[in-house]
């Protein structure tokens, strides 16, 4: 059988390293033969971010694939039943068998159960991804109603260090011109 492995994280804290190697390992065991290894990094939310499942669903229809390799189905998406139903369909139209580690059912080829769980599990998906929004939501209408700063501060995700400085050093200087504009009206305001 060949597989493809696809492993998706929502944020750059989190790795794939950690679904591949456990996704390899159970492939390994079922005698099965790992083709092509395709991780992203992307909200499973946000259409068109998606660019690796793109391309495992295109290959998938010249048929390089016998079996497509998860760590969970909603790995694949939380968007809802509708569209873990699709994914799960268009594979099996190009021939391939979507296998979820976690959900040992997706082995099974009982048709109606199987096709039964796909939806519940893609429900309880979406349902956990919406109340983590909910929750997110909450916390920021509070820190904002205790006027809290919501966000990072400036420039603390710059990867290059130089730039990271430039901007700092550039808003430093902005803020100094600023103040010594206040001062310099303040003084004028003063004279009169």
């Amino acid at each position: 059988m060949k597989v493809a492995i696809y492993a998706r994280v929502s944020t750059e804290e989190q790795h794939t390293d950690n679904q591949v190697s456990v996704l390899e390992k159970f492939a390994a065991s079922q005698g099965w033969d790992v083709v092509k290894i395709y991780t992203e990094e992307a909200s499973a939310w946000r259409a068109g971010h998606q660019k690796e499942l793109k391309e495992l669903l295109n290959r998938a229809s010249y048929h390089e694939y016998d079996m497509v390799l998860v760590w969970s189905l909603d790995r694949l998406t939380r968007q809802g039943i509708g569209h873990i139903m699709q994914l799960v369909n268009t594979f099996k139209q190009y021939g391939c068998q979507v296998i979820s580690q976690q959900e040992s059912w997706t082995h099974q080829n009982d048709g109606m159960m199987v096709d039964l769980l796909y939806a519940i599990t893609a429900w309880v998906a979406k349902f956990e991804s919406e109340r983590r929004s909910e929750r997110i939501k909450a916390a920021l209408a509070r820190k904002k109603a205790n006027g809290e700063r919501i966000g990072r501060a400036p420039g603390a995700k710059d990867v290059q260090p130089r730039k990271r400085l430039g901007y700092l050093k550039r808003y430093d200087d902005r803020r100094k011109i600023a103040s010594g504009k206040k001062m310099i009206l303040s003084r004028l305001n003063k004279r009169k």
